[in-house]
């Protein structure tokens, strides 16, 4: 995985943010978090949904895939509550919210009706677990 992942964040720089194959036309984004065990930075790759009207939300997905477990960079970013984000050629530091009840539900339809990946991975998971989704939101200075 870290190899695949390594291409991955390798593309995203050298296009601008833009990542080809599976990915190709999705919004995608580079997570940054510490690791709760190791204490070093990561990078994750995943896409992303923008929210509707503010342009300093964005929200992820912590599906793994349909695993029936989390990926760590759920448990870091939620122990945390904060992190930043790549987006395009912009890198800057957000703030973790976890979603729950119908604002997580609604969220994570509109992902699954957009790229059909995702209502694949909720029926992977049904009755081991629910994919949570985090709103990060862009922290200002000042």
């Amino acid at each position: 995985m870290d190899d695949w992942n390594a291409k991955v964040i390798d593309e995203f720089r050298a296009n601008e943010g833009q990542v080809g194959g599976p990915f190709t036309g999705a919004p995608m984004v580079l997570v940054h978090h510490l690791g709760r065990k190791s204490g070093r930075e990561l990078v994750n790759p995943m896409m992303y949904l923008p929210h509707d009207s503010d342009g300093d939300v964005i929200y992820v997905f912590a599906s793994k895939a349909g695993a029936p477990t989390n990926p760590d960079w759920y448990y870091n970013l939620t122990t945390a509550g904060r992190g930043a984000v790549e987006v395009g050629t912009e890198t800057y530091p957000v703030s973790v919210r976890e979603l729950a009840g119908d604002e997580r539900d609604r969220t994570y339809a509109e992902q699954a009706r957009r790229y059909s990946g995702f209502a694949e991975y909720a029926e992977k998971t049904k009755g081991i677990r629910t994919i949570p989704v985090l709103e990060l939101t862009r922290v200002t200075a000042g």
